[in-house]
């Protein structure tokens, strides 16, 4: 049996929740999966969108990149 490994350089995550403090504890959560895999936040995007009924969303986009070796 033949195993293959390459690293991730790339990856993106999506988080939402419906309070500011819900969707950090997200985004901190993602940060520390993905240190498991070598990965670093490159940039993080938000957003918020608001429902005809008044509630909000918030969502938020991480981009990951592989850890540059020194």
């Amino acid at each position: 049996m033949n195993f293959i490994t390459e690293l991730i350089h790339d990856k993106v995550e999506a988080a939402e929740a419906v309070s500011l403090l819900e969707l950090e504890k997200k985004i901190n959560d993602l940060i520390e999966i993905n240190k498991a895999l070598m990965l670093e936040v490159h940039h993080i995007s938000y957003q918020v969108a608001s429902s005809p009924k008044g509630f909000l969303l918030y969502s938020a986009i991480v981009h990951f990149k592989a850890k540059k070796h020194a």
